[in-house]
């Protein structure tokens, strides 16, 4: 049970790298990425009974919200690993395969696009920012590329560890 769990948490840590990476590379090309502070400055603001904002940018800035954002990052990185071993069955991290990975990194940006944006004052899907359809595209790239990253961290843990 412990080995699962540890498992499980790297591949959500390593998935959530490569997706970092991903982020990294996009803003040296000059594509806007999200600023992990807002993650932070929104989390910070749910014990307070906030959970909708007009818009994150503007809500009152919250002590090591950068931090608490990277944290929450990761910690839903890991929650998405957990439910991909739910959904693909608990012998898939032996055994990794592509397909079952990349469909669940694509499944999570219902996260973002239906909860996180909505609740930090973009709308659904987007649609309160000047991009919407590019927003939505470049979120479900994103997790696409977090999912390949599960696949990775997965097949990387089983070579080296598993």
């Amino acid at each position: 049970m412990t080995q699962d769990i540890i498992r499980i948490a790297c591949i959500g840590i390593g998935a959530t790298l490569i997706m970092d990476a991903w982020l990294v590379l996009l803003r040296r090309l000059g594509v806007p990425t999200l600023n992990f502070a807002f993650i932070g400055r929104w989390v910070g603001h749910l014990p307070r009974g906030r959970f909708f904002h007009d818009a994150i940018a503007k809500a009152q800035p919250v002590p090591g919200e950068t931090a608490l954002g990277w944290i929450t990052h990761y910690a839903i990185g890991i929650a998405f690993a957990a439910l991909l071993v739910i959904l693909a069955g608990s012998q898939w991290p032996e055994n990794p395969t592509a397909l079952p990975a990349v469909l669940v990194g694509l499944g999570t940006v219902a996260a973002p696009l239906l909860v996180m944006q909505p609740a930090m004052g973009a709308g659904v899907l987007a649609r309160k920012t000047a991009t919407p359809l590019r927003n939505c595209l470049r979120s479900l790239v994103n997790h696409g590329v977090f999912g390949f990253g599960l696949f990775l961290a997965a097949a990387l843990y089983q070579h080296i560890g598993g």
